[in-house]
């Protein structure tokens, strides 16, 4: 009986340590020669703002390639393609806060909402990015770093 436990606990054991094995890894490089990678911050309203990340290639995207993602500033967007050499994703931020009702009888606060935190699927810093894309057909990550603002054109 005892051995049965030893070979359960092995088990259990290696198959948890497997699943830490499945770490994103990054690619060193990209494919093709990036000539910038920038964002720029537009307002719409008083209640909207939007970044605009731009990337763009010295030469067109070759045709094995397919920008999928970009994750910026804990959010997630897919690439749109502008030209053959330029690509752009964008992100929503809501500037509007919501009113929360603060008193000392904790009934009053009733209709108050919880805050949404979204946890990003990457741990980044302000001024990096991951481009997800695929090559042939394969999936890869790429982490792009001191991604600047630029003041809008």
């Amino acid at each position: 009986m005892k051995g049965y436990k030893i070979i359960s606990f092995l088990l259990i054991t290696a198959i948890s340590l497997t699943f830490c094995a499945m770490k994103q890894e990054f690619q060193t490089e990209f494919p093709q020669e990036i000539q910038s990678v920038f964002y720029e911050k537009m307002k719409k309203g008083t209640e909207r703002s939007v970044i605009n990340f731009y990337i763009e290639f010295k030469n067109p995207l070759s045709a094995n390639i397919k920008l999928e993602k970009i994750y910026f500033h804990n959010q997630e967007s897919p690439v749109q393609e502008i030209t053959k050499n330029v690509f752009v994703a964008h992100f929503y931020q809501s500037n509007k806060k919501e009113d929360l009702i603060l008193d000392v009888n904790p009934a009053k606060e009733y209709g108050n909402k919880a805050p949404v935190v979204s946890k990003s699927k990457f741990d980044l810093k302000p001024n990096e990015a991951i481009l997800e894309y695929s090559k042939d057909s394969k999936t890869l990550f790429y982490k792009i770093l001191n991604v600047q603002e630029k003041p809008l054109r």
